[in-house]
């Protein structure tokens, strides 16, 4: 009982702090227009906004994580509430920027720690369906985005748009991903691959969330295309032996270094190597540093939360 009043008091405390910094960015006045979320929806946030969905889901994943007692899940949900009020509060004062980043984010929606406060809202950029075979593919998606994302750690919508954008420029034949969870960042990929006549290679140790992941690539239509290799990866991963075109790493976090040190040598040259969740409260500092001193490596990093390693030619 008393670690639950704890949890709740410590709740209360960072929730106090998102109001005040909502509230604060909501005093700019006429003409500062801040924005909520990515810039997807192009809709600037009301007053009160951020209390809607991506709160609940924040406060949902927190009492799922409470139940489970996983203190180390509790306690990074509410540094990331923390951050995100942090950087409401800075940016509500600062002239010129656009306002807050603005939403936690519902399902896919929602800015990323780190993310730039330049107001994106006058790019409108919705999802289209080129044909039947995207159109299906999407809406699968889609209802994994709104029905399976508590609790699988699933990338953003948006980020889930830049794997699919990044794998069909490459052209990519062999895309190696570690963290398969519930599949859902391996359908983006996978409906490049089945553009470039290309394979997914998967990796995913939890038993349950690999038989999900293939319900899902069934229903999507996209499992002839997918190798989910179900096991510990710093042991899987020793197995391959072709070549990869872009090598997608968002599982435990201190064995990136791992992933890269063992897989590097594979990626070929013009390949890409893209690490989610590169931020300061996540990313392993030695994984950072191998990214960024390498001279046969050049890393951008997009939204403060996703690596992209470009393995020079």
């Amino acid at each position: 009982m008393l670690k639950k009043i704890t949890l709740w008091i410590s709740v209360m405390v960072v929730l106090a702090g998102v109001l005040v910094a909502q509230e604060s960015g909501g005093r700019r006045g006429p003409g500062a227009g801040s924005r909520r979320g990515t810039g997807r929806t192009g809709q600037g946030m009301r007053p009160g906004g951020f209390m809607g969905g991506g709160l609940q889901t924040w406060l949902t994943d927190l009492e799922a994580a409470y139940k489970q007692n996983d203190r180390d899940e509790m306690g990074k949900l509410i540094a990331e509430m923390k951050q995100r009020t942090e950087r409401m509060r800075a940016g509500a004062g600062r002239p010129g920027t656009g306002g807050p980043s603005g939403g936690f984010g519902g399902p896919g929606g929602g800015t990323r720690p780190g993310q730039s406060g330049t107001d994106e809202s006058f790019f409108k950029n919705p999802q289209m369906a080129k044909d039947e075979t995207e159109k299906k593919i999407l809406a699968v998606l889609d209802d994994m985005d709104k029905n399976q994302r508590r609790g699988m750690m699933n990338v953003p919508v948006l980020d889930g748009r830049l794997l699919r954008l990044l794998t069909e420029t490459v052209g990519a034949k062999h895309v190696v991903e570690v963290g398969t969870s519930n599949g859902y960042s391996g359908i983006w990929l996978a409906l490049a691959l089945q553009k470039t006549g290309g394979k997914l290679t998967t990796h995913e140790i939890d038993a349950e969330r690999a038989s999900l992941a293939r319900e899902n690539f069934k229903r999507a239509g996209v499992e002839k295309v997918i190798t989910l290799v179900e096991g510990d990866a710093h042991e899987t991963v020793a197995k391959i032996k072709d070549p990869i075109d872009i090598l997608f790493l968002d599982a435990d976090k201190e064995g990136y270094i791992t992933y890269l040190n063992k897989l590097l040598p594979l990626v070929r040259p013009g390949g890409l190597i893209v690490g989610d969740n590169i931020n300061p409260r996540m990313a392993d500092p030695r994984y950072i540093k191998a990214i960024t001193t390498n001279p046969d490596l050049e890393t951008l990093l997009l939204h403060g939360q996703v690596s992209v390693t470009l393995k020079k030619r």
